[in-house]
């Protein structure tokens, strides 16, 4: 399993229609097979940058999804959105404190 962390900034006046639209497919992502966990991040100090964090079983699951009918109805209507491009790590969790 790895995280994918994805930074996204937005256009101002596009921070309400991303999260309207990030409730209707937030589940639709979430249960993509393979995907085990998906939260969305806010700034506290920049309230246009979000990050989305997630958790996938194995690369080819999160490519699959990439690939998707989903991803690409997701990414088409975000990406006009952003001020600046979208940044995105896949990471390996080392550590967890509970």
């Amino acid at each position: 399993m790895f995280v994918r962390i994805v930074k996204m900034d937005f256009h101002e006046d596009k921070i309400e229609p991303f999260l309207a639209n990030f409730e209707q497919v937030k589940q639709h992502i979430r249960n993509f097979p393979g995907n085990r966990f998906l939260e969305l991040y806010r700034d506290r100090n920049n309230p246009c940058i979000f990050f989305t964090y997630s958790y996938w079983e194995r690369e080819e699951d999160l490519e699959n999804y990439r690939k998707s009918d989903l991803f690409c109805e997701v990414w088409s209507y975000t990406k006009p959105f952003f001020k600046n491009k979208a940044e995105a790590w896949s990471v390996d969790k080392l550590v967890t404190l509970e």
